[in-house]
């Protein structure tokens, strides 16, 4: 192991950190430990960000990682999980004397967009800070003399603790009430959805009310619908691309409704129909094309139907 070196001013992420003195130093790899919080939610690192790391070769590691006095890590998550991975016996680390608060909130500030967590992981890490927050707001009301022996918090207060979760998972304070709910009540197939970018917070919280076996079946639904849309779509590109002039003059949609719609609208002669080889059984319109039936107006247009 080498010597402890001091760091002077430490460069944490977090006003009430800046002034805290840290060490750099080797640590064992086996001897540094996740945050609990970061356990708890069962966050982990993507595939894509270990690959991109792996791909520095030994750079990877030319940063220290930062871990608290009882080892527990900051920032570096990456790198921790490719030294394990790599076989890796120790790793340079700056070494912080932090709270348990203060190594919570740098966490998550050290995890903000673009720097490995989403908002929902954010968020799940934000709801940590809460128990803190509250008897901050208890401590004031004590110091005020106001509502002494009572735990319960004012409305205001409530507002104000949401609002400080917010700000130090950078997103609104509608998400946090969201994600709240959702951490309470939704499926656990789509929290671990939305750890991963599959399902957008909005969405996944107006299922999370439902039954947790109908929320997994409005989840599967919009992954089939999702997967379709973008199956189709990309296969529209091609066939639209393929076409000549020639080939977009194809049967009408009144020719192909004639035997079940005699007496159809003209406007069916306007809009030409070209097949297609897409999942499903799913008829796809062009906006002009749909324009023209809600209006009913004949036109002349070359639009497509598939």
């Amino acid at each position: 192991m080498n010597a402890p070196q001091t760091c002077g001013r430490g460069s944490a992420s977090t006003e009430d950190t800046t002034d805290t003195q840290c060490q750099v130093l080797r640590r064992r790899v086996n001897e540094l430990r996740a945050h609990p919080s970061y356990v708890r939610h069962q966050l982990s690192v993507s595939a894509s960000q270990l690959s991109a790391l792996a791909a520095l070769g030994s750079l990877a590691f030319r940063e220290p990682i930062v871990v608290t006095r009882n080892l527990t890590i900051i920032d570096g998550y990456a790198r921790f999980q490719l030294a394990r991975h790599e076989g890796r016996q120790t790793l340079l680390c700056l070494e912080y004397d932090l709270t348990e608060e203060q190594a919570l909130r740098w966490l998550i500030q050290s995890h903000r967009p673009s720097w490995g967590l989403n908002a929902f992981s954010r968020v799940l890490l934000a709801l940590d800070l809460e128990p803190f927050l509250q008897e901050a707001a208890r401590a004031n009301q004590r110091t005020g003399g106001q509502h002494k022996g009572l735990s319960n918090l004012t409305e205001a207060q409530k507002v104000d603790v949401r609002s400080q979760l917010a700000t130090a998972a950078g997103v609104s304070s509608g998400t946090i009430t969201k994600v709240k709910q959702l951490a309470e009540s939704a499926h656990p197939r789509i929290k671990q959805a939305l750890k991963a970018d599959e399902v957008s917070i909005h969405k996944a919280w107006k299922w999370c009310r439902l039954p947790a076996q109908q929320q997994l079946e409005e989840f599967e639904e919009y992954q089939s619908r999702k997967g379709v849309n973008q199956t189709s779509g990309r296969l529209i590109q091609k066939h639209v691309a393929r076409l000549s002039s020639n080939q977009l003059f194809r049967p009408n949609l009144g020719d192909l409704l004639k035997p079940f719609l005699p007496s159809r609208p003209a406007v069916l002669n306007s809009i030409f129909v070209s097949e297609i080889d897409v999942p499903g059984n799913i008829a796809y319109i062009t906006k002009n094309a749909l324009q023209a039936l809600t209006s009913k107006e004949e036109s002349k247009c070359t639009t497509e139907i598939c």
